[in-house]
Parts: C-alpha cells; structure tokens; sequence
C-alpha cells in the first residue's frame, strides 16, 4: 500500500484493524460491517423518541398539549410574582399602616435572605448608623419589656423593630427568661457584632410599659425623626418616671381587692371588711421582707399568713362570718396570674425555654402561698377552730352584686399593675364582662368551671387585643386585670384546707381543679388574642406563617 492510499480516511472497520489505540471492547471486530442508520449515535435511553414516530412540538397559539409542558406563557426567568418562588415560600407584602407587632412579628418568621431591605429614612446618622449604640439602646427596651411581664415573641418583635428603624436588617433578637442577645451581621463577608444583656429585677409598672411601646412605635414610625440621642432620652426619662400610684393607694387597693373578692364567694361586709384588713397587712409585711432582701418566695408566704389568721381568728371568736370567704379573698390578691398567662402564652408561642422558666417561677410562688397558709390552718386545727370545707359552697346567686364586686376587683387589680389611668376604666368593663359571660354559662347554663373560664378569658383576651390594636399599645393591661375575677381563689383554698385536714386525697383532687382553671384563664387568653389576629383585618392581612414542626416532625 502507498503512503498515498494509506493517507486516505479510512472506515471505521479499517481504523479498527489499523489503529492501535482502540482497545475499547465496544469497538467493532474486524470483517464485520455493520449497517449505519445515519450520522446520529445509536439509541440508548429509554426517554428516546423510536424511529418512525414524529411528534411535533405544540404550537404556541394552540393549548398545552401535555400535563409535563410548561404554560405557554410561562418564563423561568420572568416568572409572575402570583406564583409560588422556588423555595415554597409565598411572596409577603407588608404595609406601613399595620402595627409594628404584626410586621415585625412576620418579618421574624422569615429567613434572613427573605426579608424585605428596609427603606432608607432620616433615622441613621450621618455616615451610617452607630451599630454597637443601636444594639445597646435595643437591649434596653428588650429589658423593659421583658422585666414588664411582655411575652417573648412581642419583645422580640420590639427588639427587630428598633434595629430596622435605623437600618439594621440583617439582625437575630433572641430572648429567654433572664438573658436578651442580639446578633447583627453587616453581609456575609463580615463580622457579626453580637450584644446581650441580663434581666435581674423584674417589676410591675404597666405604665412604663406603655410608654415603651409608644417609644417603639414611634421609632418605627418611617415619618418621624429619632436619633439615637433623643431615644435615649426618652427611655432616661421613662426609668426616672415615679410610679403612677403611692404606695398607700397600693396598700388600699390590695384590701379592696380582697375584700371584692370575698363577696364574689358569697361574703358579706363583715367578711369584706376582715378580707381587706387581712390583705393589707400582708401586703405591708412583704413589703417589709422585700424592703430587707428577701427573695419574692418568702414574701409570698409571709402575705398568705395574715388572711389566714384573720379568718381562723374569727371562728375561734365564734362570729357568724364565713372564715374560707375571708381566707379565700385573701389569696385573691396573691395568685400570680400575670406570671401564669405569659408563661403559657410564650409556650404556645413556641419559646418553650421561657414558658418552663415562667411556670417554675408560678409554682414556687404557689408553692409559697400554700406555705403560708397550711402553717395557719395547721394551728387553726390545732387549737380547735372548725373549718367547714362546705361552708362556702352554697354561695348565694346574687348577679348585681358579683357583677359589681368584680369590676372593683378589676379596677384594683389594674392599680397593683400601674396601669395608666385611660385605661382602668376600659379594664373594668373587661372584668365585668368576663364575669358576666362565666355567670351566665355556669350558673345558668350549668356548663362545667373549666368550660366556663375558658370561653370567659378568651372573651377577655379578644376584647383587650381589640383595644390593644385601637391604641397600637400592648395588650397586657387590658387582659391581665380583667381575669383577676377568675383566678381559682376558692379551689386553691378547699385543696389546702382539705390537706390540712389530713384529707390529702380530696385537697389533691381541688387543688388539681384549681390548676386546671388556671390553664383554662391562661389558654382562653391567648386563644382570644390570636383569633382577633387571625380576622381582623386592621391587624395582618396576610395569613400568619405556620411553624414547621405543626405535626410533630
């Protein structure tokens, strides 16, 4: 063969006896010639269209010709924004005439890279805002907030609040019962700054509250003008503000507090007058235990005593009076009821770390009471004294009066909260109502306590988020003092005195009731306030993002 024909291109049989490299098993053998169907590789995939069947494609002026073909006025790249993105997440517009809570609460429940970029205001400071002052002053009002008795969600809701109005978007608030952090990462590339802060004192003073939130409010407000400086002067000015209310009028409203409620029990004014004078001496004495240091666990049991003695005292003496009504009245104005409704609330809410530490903190102040008032009865019993537990079951049907005897309870409540005077009068109504819907359902309608608690606290809750949304201010003082007529008062007693009594099993059985209740009140709260969310139109128009793990995984 010349070099000439051995230049030439050669099959592919004869480049597989010649070529050395093709060493392939694949590779056709020597002397066999198979047929080609054209210069296309052979079929392999199963996907593959077979030969002789020619399927052409949809026209774009006639319908989708397969349920797996794509809309014909479909773009992946200039999707409509109706449609679902990628991830599954439905596209959320918030508007700036929804309240701060609602948006800064959605915004919360997104990831970090979905979050909208906040606009640009006055707010920040020239060349950018100072990122470690506005992490300090956000920790500040977290603080206020969350010593107030504010749920967890809400004072983080607060804390992302303060941070978008100058311009930090990028930010992760986290709360727990004693211990607010915030960490806040310019981009990806740098650095986060992370602050955090503890809670030491805890005290009640709605009043100071409000004014956090009007200070929130503002801030978030994109048409005002507050620097740093000017905030920080404002939350100066609410911590050197004095208490609404002297501490007499303090002293006075804890008697009448428990003396309204010992006539909600069946009481009379004599029961009323001993109630009252029970309560403010114990009042007097936990304010002298907090005044030398003593831990709120010991101040409770030194104001359960008094009531106690009061009430042994008269059945000792033989007066015709109903010692459990005034014992009963007495541990009114010592249930912790705040501290039990934003405990369950933050565990619904899904911060269960908070809700543990909030309920621990309810039952060693429960545990304190029962202290208090066991020491009493156990003396009680020992000298003699015949305690009735039955005494106080027959209570006498009289709606005009408990009607009244709990609004007075709810306006005295709402003075041991420090509320602002604008809003006693509203939570009087509120309280007056709840025990107007629990009357009508257990009295009359003879449905059960717990039933009956429930739907008169969820009442409660939807009235006082109502109003909460009106004012764009927080719904604690309108909701907490409104279910003071509620409080499982009687049962706690009953269970205590049946235990005192060495009636270990019946005690337990009340006492067992009045924890139910309890959880009744605390649940009927939030589930109010999160039906007023869910259909009010004022409050989130968007329907609120469901946590992931709702079916237990």
């Amino acid at each position: 063969m010349s070099e000439a024909e051995y230049r030439k291109p050669q099959s592919d049989e004869a480049r597989s006896v010649f070529d050395p490299e093709i060493t392939s098993e694949f590779a056709l053998p020597a002397g066999l010639a198979a047929p080609r169907t054209g210069g296309e590789p052979e079929t392999t995939s199963e996907f593959a269209v077979p030969d002789g069947l020619d399927v052409a494609p949809p026209a774009s002026a006639e319908g989708e010709g397969s349920a797996f073909s794509l809309p014909s006025t479909y773009s992946a790249r200039q999707a409509p924004v109706a449609f679902t993105p990628a991830e599954g997440m439905p596209v959320v517009s918030l508007t700036k005439d929804l309240p701060w809570q609602d948006r800064m609460r959605t915004m919360l429940r997104m990831p970090v890279a979905e979050r909208p970029a906040p606009e640009t205001g006055p707010k920040a400071e020239e060349g950018g805002p100072a990122v470690p002052r506005v992490l300090d002053l956000t920790l500040r009002i977290g603080e206020l907030l969350l010593a107030g008795g504010e749920g967890a969600e809400d004072v983080e809701a607060a804390m992302f609040a303060v941070c978008r109005s100058y311009g930090l978007d990028r930010c992760e608030p986290n709360v727990t019962f004693t211990l607010l952090s915030i960490s806040y990462q310019p981009s990806l590339v740098e650095d986060p700054v992370t602050a955090s802060r503890t809670v030491r004192r805890r005290g009640t003073d709605y009043t100071r509250l409000a004014a956090v939130f009007r200070l929130v409010d503002d801030l978030s407000d994109p048409e005002s003008h507050l620097s740093l400086e000017e905030a920080y002067r404002r939350l100066a000015d609410m911590r050197r503000n004095r208490h609404p209310y002297p501490t007499w009028v303090l002293t006075s409203a804890s008697g009448l507090l428990a003396g309204a409620a010992s006539v909600l029990v069946g009481g009379d004014l004599v029961v009323f007058v001993a109630a009252a004078l029970g309560a403010m001496l114990g009042d007097r004495l936990a304010w002298l235990c907090a005044g030398r240091g003593l831990p709120e666990f010991y101040q409770f049991l030194v104001a359960a005593m008094p009531p106690a003695a009061i009430g042994i005292t008269l059945t000792l003496a033989d007066v015709d009076v109903k010692a459990s009504a005034v014992i009963t009245g007495g541990l009114f104005a010592l249930l912790p009821g705040r501290a039990l409704v934003a405990g369950v609330q933050d565990g619904l809410t899904g911060f269960y770390i908070t809700a543990a530490a909030r309920l621990l903190e309810v039952m060693y102040f429960f545990v304190g009471i029962v202290a208090g008032v066991l020491v009493m009865l156990y003396v009680g019993v020992q000298l003699g004294a015949h305690l009735n537990p039955d005494a106080a079951l027959g209570v006498t049907k009289r709606p005009l009066w408990q009607i009244g005897a709990s609004m007075l309870l709810s306006l005295t409540f709402a003075v041991l909260l420090q509320q602002e005077r604008s809003t006693v009068l509203a939570v009087t109504l509120n309280g007056g109502v709840a025990w107007s819907v629990y009357g009508a359902m257990h009295s009359v309608g003879e449905i059960s306590p717990v039933a009956s608690t429930a739907v008169a606290a969820g009442v409660v809750g939807l009235f006082g988020q109502l109003l909460a949304r009106y004012r764009f201010a927080s719904a604690l003082p309108y909701t907490t003092a409104a279910i003071g007529p509620l409080l499982p008062g009687s049962a706690t007693y009953f269970g205590l005195l049946a235990i005192a009594q060495n009636k270990v099993d019946a005690g337990l059985v009340s006492i067992t009731k009045a924890a139910a209740l309890a959880m009744a009140i605390a649940i009927g709260v939030n589930l109010g306030s999160e039906v007023s969310r869910l259909f009010l139109r004022i409050g989130s128009p968007e329907k609120r993002r469901a946590a992931k793990r709702t079916r237990g995984f």
